[in-house]
């Protein structure tokens, strides 16, 4: 024992501490990397990064379905959580490649690799304790404070440092590097966790993995991908091929665990059937918190006022601002100032403005910028080395490839925009870099960004059409800092650090007052946070003026604050009761259904990220906070079911 807990405990809350630290990094920018059209990003239309975004979220919580049984048959959990991280360390560094297709494949390492980590871990954490034992819940409420320690870290810390001074490729890699003290931490440890793994088994009756094949996943296959060509035919915007091919790709896994509650025997049946509501409401609730990635990540980098103001002065602020480009001012305050037109070099050619925001241009681009009066080309090398070069005009250097190693695609966006993607070959290597310089009246010269017409409209004739006068201009060259929009996401994890002992002691102090709050009510609670943290967001929509202004990022903060309330209150007790519940031989399998409703939820996320682009602010979070009360309402109709179960098995 250490600290009233199995000493097991701590080692696997530093190895999840890591691994989150890498996952977190990696999903703060995930959405912002594949829309990004400013700083060497993906340049991908929103539709389809949140349609990414919500893939990989789904599935890399589906696997732990198949990553629990493996582990509960086969190679027992250790060996599941040491295999498990090895293959997302080598999705993400695959990830740190330039080049669609690595990308790709790396997430499909993460996927697979979070199938044998993420269930394994936490029933790990569950074998510590003895059935029974009070001290569980609050075991795994230490256990999540580690990853949320992590998951701080990564988005206040390592993702904006790292992608503002090295890139969003080096990101990619540093959450590789997590991963491996992950594994190493484990392999330490090995010994002492060895209580908290068991002999790989298979009881009789136990469904084969082979007849979950056949049974489930090749049904879910075919009915996912015929739903999916379904889609495409009807040429569906809102929801995308992908959204509808999983979700209806799911329904008989969905059955699956629905059977496998109904004929289990009597004595495992009703904790069986008391994980259903469960499922149901960590699925609704991940689909909202989930959203921190997708939804909310774009309100904060579009509807949220990011100058730090005040904050300036904070330690630690200053490495994670970043210039604001240009998309950022269509919608500022009327205070603040406007890029200098000699700071911008407008061109006709949307396709080429793109190519320079997305770092990727053509030799030939480059060719017909050089033409331009009063603008010069300065070059470096292929990895940005120059001899007497000021630091500023390095910062707008841009990657230049051989014509043959770029595509360039256009389409129409949600609301009509242009969008233009500019696609790498893989393992395509740049031939030099550039920085376009503008040649000043005074002999002076600046380095200019590169945008096309309709940015320069936005962001003047915009502002003249708004407030009826000239805005207020920046000197040549600059332009305001902001704070990265991914640095939004570390509120909730703050406020689960500061928040767990809070609540772990008042629903101590409710024990010792003799008057606990039943384990089931927390769920409950926890639904009912999360509608109220919608509501606070419909507000904030409300003052945005169907997205014309931007709003203070108090904001969010409060959103997080109220949400993670209804986090503390319901996921760890999920996890802890889908340990109680489920009977010892099926304890992955159950966590894997637990992962696997987190999933549905997780798609979702994505799916709501686009329908985000389709509706007014305020709306879209009044929409989902009905759909958040509804699952509340049906928990709260079950309550009587679930105290039952909880109360049979001594949970």
């Amino acid at each position: 024992m250490a600290f009233g807990h199995p000493k097991g405990l701590f080692p696997l809350f530093f190895t999840e501490m890591w691994e989150r630290l890498a996952f977190y990094t990696m999903v703060g920018i995930l959405l912002l990397y594949t829309i990004d059209a400013e700083r060497g990003g993906l340049g991908l239309p929103r539709a389809q990064g949140n349609e990414i975004y919500g893939l990989y979220l789904a599935f890399v919580y589906f696997t732990p379905f198949l990553g629990g049984m493996i582990a509960d048959r086969f190679l027992g959990y250790r060996r599941s959580v040491a295999i498990g991280g090895l293959m997302m360390a080598g999705g993400l560094f695959a990830m740190g490649m330039p080049g669609f297709n690595y990308f790709v494949f790396g997430l499909i390492g993460l996927i697979l690799g979070n199938g044998f980590f993420k269930p394994n871990i936490s029933v790990m954490v569950g074998n510590l304790y003895p059935k029974g034992d009070p001290k569980r819940d609050s075991g795994f409420n230490i256990f999540y404070m580690g990853i949320n320690i992590g998951a701080l870290a990564a988005t206040l810390i390592v993702a904006p440092i790292v992608r503002n001074y090295f890139g969003w490729l080096w990101t990619f890699r540093a959450a590789g590097i997590g991963v491996l003290f992950a594994v190493v931490l484990l392999l330490i440890f090995w010994k002492t966790l060895e209580n908290a793994d068991r002999k790989p088994a298979r009881v009789e009756g136990d469904t084969s993995i082979g007849e979950i094949f056949v049974k489930i996943l090749a049904p879910a296959f075919v009915v996912g991908i015929t739903g999916y060509f379904i889609a495409k035919q009807f040429n569906m915007t809102l929801v995308r091929p992908s959204d509808f091919g999983f979700l209806v790709g799911m329904i008989p896994v969905v059955i699956f665990f629905v059977r496998l509650g109904l004929t289990a025997n009597e004595e495992e049946r009703p904790g069986l059937l008391a994980l259903l509501p469960i499922f149901v409401a960590g699925g609704a609730f991940f689909m909202i918190l989930h959203l921190n990635g997708s939804a909310m990540t774009q309100w904060a980098r579009d509807y949220t006022d990011r100058e730090p103001g005040v904050a300036q002065h904070v330690p630690l602020i200053g490495e994670i601002q970043q210039d604001a480009l240009p998309s950022y001012y269509t919608n500022a305050d009327e205070s603040v100032p406007r890029p200098h037109p000699d700071s911008l070099l407008v061109v006709e050619s949307s396709e080429v403005a793109n190519q320079f925001g997305q770092s990727r241009m053509r030799e030939s681009a480059v060719g017909r910028l050089d033409a331009f009066a009063s603008i010069s080309v300065e070059r470096l090398g292929p990895n940005g080395e120059a001899d007497g070069m000021e630091e500023a005009w390095k910062k707008r250097a841009v990657k230049v490839y051989d014509d043959e190693a770029i595509d360039v695609r256009s389409e129409k966006g949600a609301h009509g925009e242009n969008i233009v993607t500019v696609a790498l070959e893989d393992g395509a290597l740049p031939e030099y870099q550039v920085v376009f310089l503008r040649s000043l009246s005074d002999g002076s010269r600046v380095p200019v960004f590169v945008i096309d017409e309709s940015t320069r409209v936005a962001i003047y004739d915009g502002y003249r059409e708004r407030f009826g006068k000239d805005p207020q201009l920046l000197p040549r060259g600059q332009f305001i800092q902001v704070v990265n929009a991914e640095v939004y996401q570390s509120w909730n994890p703050f406020w689960v650090i500061f928040l767990t002992p809070v609540v772990v002691w008042f629903f101590g102090w409710r024990v010792r007052k003799g008057k606990p709050v039943p384990t089931a009510h927390k769920l409950l609670y926890g639904m009912l946070f999360t509608t109220a943290a919608l509501l606070i967001m419909a507000v904030a929509g409300s003052m945005t003026e169907g997205g014309a202004v931007k709003v203070a990022g108090l904001w969010m903060a409060i959103f997080y604050l109220v949400i993670t309330l209804g986090e503390l209150c319901l996921s760890p007790i999920g996890l802890s009761l889908v340990t109680k519940l489920a009977p010892a031989r099926l304890a992955g399998l159950a966590m894997g259904g637990w992962f696997l409703a987190t999933s549905i939820g997780n798609k979702f996320s994505g799916f709501l990220g686009n329908v985000q682009n389709h509706m007014e602010p305020m709306w879209f979070f009044v929409f989902l906070a009905g759909l958040a009360a509804a699952v509340a309402l049906f928990i709260f109709l079950v309550l009587p079911r679930l105290d039952r179960a909880i109360q049979k098995y001594g949970a």
